[in-house]
């Protein structure tokens, strides 16, 4: 049940709107046709990502109040989370929208690995194409005339590390007038575990990368590009979140 739902919502659209743009591009390029589809997503998933942005912005500007809280009530955990809660909800803010995109795109990133995968290993799975959807024969992995998708490659692995890490340092970039946490409170060792992430994710994006065909890659860096470029448009525009 729960697969046949998954395929019909997820991999057969995402199948379908591949092949689409690998139709109408002209060269019938897969890589781009990767990126249009992207490019598709991640404006689908625009209102949500933007919220969850400057859900986590908010969260960096407001940390030191936090932390006073903290220290006010050190010793009493139930009272500090009443007072936590009271400060999340007079400032209007949700500490918990900024996981609801990344929930989203998790199931969406393994539907296209799969796309992609059977896409180019697989021909027959263009059956599953829609009836007003020209079935191309095979999809062909090669991009820009000499990489192949179909294979791992070092440097798209590479370039999904970095720029994962890239808009990870963009979202930390904190105001001039933040306090640092010290000391051994929960506020210390969020941080701490925040910059060890920083560096630990993009390496561990890497060896995934390297795991999968490139066309998977591509589509990492395709999406982060994206998102950093929303980034920066949402903390330019938004006066209040800038720090």
């Amino acid at each position: 049940m729960f697969g046949q739902l998954y395929k019909e919502i997820l991999y057969q659209p995402l199948l379908n709107l591949l092949v689409f743009f690998y139709n109408v591009i002209p060269g019938h390029d897969l890589g781009v046709a990767i990126i249009a589809l992207t490019i598709l997503i991640r404006l689908i998933l625009y209102p949500l990502s933007a919220k969850s942005i400057k859900s986590q912005k908010a969260m960096q500007n407001l940390q030191p109040e936090l932390d006073k809280l903290k220290k006010e009530h050190k010793d009493d955990r139930e009272a500090l989370s009443r007072a936590t809660m009271d400060f999340y909800r007079k400032n209007k803010v949700n500490p918990l929208s900024s996981c609801l995109p990344l929930l989203i795109q998790f199931p969406i990133l393994i539907a296209i690995y799969q796309v992609l995968r059977d896409g180019i290993n697989n021909p027959q799975i263009l059956d599953l194409l829609y009836p007003f959807i020209h079935h191309p024969g095979q999809l062909n992995p090669i991009f820009l005339g000499f990489l192949d998708l179909g294979k791992r490659n070092v440097v798209l692995a590479v370039l999904a590390g970095a720029t994962q890490f890239w808009q990870s340092r963009m979202l930390m970039k904190k105001s001039k007038n933040m306090a640092k946490p010290r000391g051994n409170d929960f506020s210390a060792i969020a941080s701490n575990m925040s910059n060890q992430m920083l560096y630990i994710m993009p390496i561990l994006t890497i060896f995934i990368a390297l795991s999968f065909p490139a066309g998977l890659a591509l589509y990492w860096v395709a999406t982060t590009m994206f998102s950093i470029g929303q980034q920066w448009l949402i903390m330019r525009k938004d006066k209040e979140i800038i720090a």
